[in-house]
């Protein structure tokens, strides 16, 4: 069946923030600049105070989802060479953009850095057959002690198990 592909703008979530990064180039390779802080704050995300910087590896295949945090933000990045699908739901109730999705493909020759506010539930998929790389900078320090973890989850397929597919067409 014949059908016409939307290029309408897809929906946003409050408080996500997507930030184009320049890369530079030489003979040798290439270098982006993930940040530059004065006091802890980055100059692309004013009011963020950097406590952590993590590093994570997603198998290929995987899906590692969802969680959200009360209080901590996540910056995320993900290396150009790879290419993992992020997927964010707003879960704030009252938020003015409660229940909207957004679907995003990090890497995949692109460098970005992502907002993650408090309360939007976030997840990943590595659609591809190499370990998928996350850099991510937090305002708060993890820990794994559960009378002081800022973590929560949710099923993985909270979304509908399709929201992982791969859009065709």
């Amino acid at each position: 069946a014949f059908g016409i592909q939307d290029y309408s703008p897809k929906p946003q979530v409050a408080g996500v923030e997507v930030v184009e990064l320049r890369r530079f180039f030489d003979d040798g390779g290439s270098m982006t600049e993930l940040g530059r802080f004065t006091g802890g704050v980055p100059e692309a995300f004013p009011g963020f105070t950097l406590r952590q910087v993590n590093y994570s590896e997603i198998e290929p295949g995987a899906i590692k989802a969802f969680h959200l945090h009360r209080t901590q933000t996540d910056i995320w990045y993900v290396p150009p060479a790879d290419k993992l699908l992020l997927v964010l739901i707003d879960v704030r109730s009252g938020s003015p953009t409660e229940g909207v999705r957004m679907r995003l493909v990090l890497g995949d020759g692109t460098s970005r850095l992502v907002r993650i506010p408090p309360g939007v539930a976030h997840g990943v998929r590595n659609p591809t057959q190499a370990r998928g790389r996350v850099i991510y900078f937090t305002d708060t320090h993890f820990s794994p002690d559960p009378e002081l973890c800022d973590e929560g989850r949710l099923p993985w397929d909270y979304a509908r198990a399709d929201i992982w597919e791969i859009a065709r067409g």
